[in-house]
């Protein structure tokens, strides 16, 4: 890619309930957390009446509605059923949310779409360009390099990048590690401050799903 281009949970709740020895317990309790808000914030952010989000956990309405309005302590295995449901872990039933709301921004790329950008050793198309500010800038490129020495020296720019093989093999050169050869299917997760360059081992051009961190933006 061209250089101009570019906590863990934290858990915070108690656990009146929990059994001693259950791996998603949190070791120790910090500040407490009303699970009845908690639980009625996760449910509206997927837009889920209570009884969707009942049938979501296998709980009866009557039980959810207890559990949100604080007229009930479940157990634990009503939790899992609960945080299961919601799709996610148990700690995080008792995570604070972080405050950030919810967002409409989407955009569709077609396979038509996104104008490529060509130079000597890639092919750049950007994905969804429609969108500014964003954190991840995704793009497919087509490996037109053969050799390293195509490249006028390494690529390097700010942020993480992963690297997906969509069609044909590429060996992927980095200044810190031995070459590697990726195909179809394989990829690869690695810090971009680190000198990189891509060449096409096939006869054809191969193709790759570039996605690189943009940071908080």
């Amino acid at each position: 890619m061209a250089a101009s281009e570019m906590s863990d949970i934290e858990q915070t709740g108690i656990f009146r309930i929990a059994r001693a020895g259950d791996d998603e317990v949190p070791e120790a309790p910090r500040e407490p957390l009303d699970l009845g808000p908690r639980v009625r914030e996760l449910r509206k952010a997927r837009g889920w009446t209570l009884e969707q989000a009942a049938g979501q956990a296998g709980l009866a309405r009557s039980t959810l509605s207890k559990i949100e309005n604080g007229q009930m302590s479940p157990t634990y295995e009503a939790l899992k059923k609960l945080a299961g449901g919601l799709s996610i872990s148990v700690p995080q039933l008792f995570t604070p949310s972080r405050g950030r709301k919810a967002s409409s921004r989407m955009a569709v790329t077609t396979a038509e779409d996104g104008q490529p950008l060509a130079t000597a050793t890639y092919e750049h198309r950007l994905l969804a360009g429609a969108l500014t500010a964003k954190r991840m800038l995704p793009y497919t490129a087509r490996i037109r390099a053969r050799s390293l020495e195509e490249f006028g020296g390494w690529v390097r720019h700010d942020g993480e990048e992963l690297l997906y093989v969509l069609t044909g093999i590429v060996r992927l050169h980095t200044e810190f590690h031995e070459p590697v050869d990726l195909r179809r299917g394989d990829s690869v997760y690695y810090d971009a401050t680190m000198g990189h360059n891509v060449v096409s081992l096939s006869p054809e051009d191969a193709t790759i799903l570039w996605v690189t961190s943009l940071g908080e933006g």
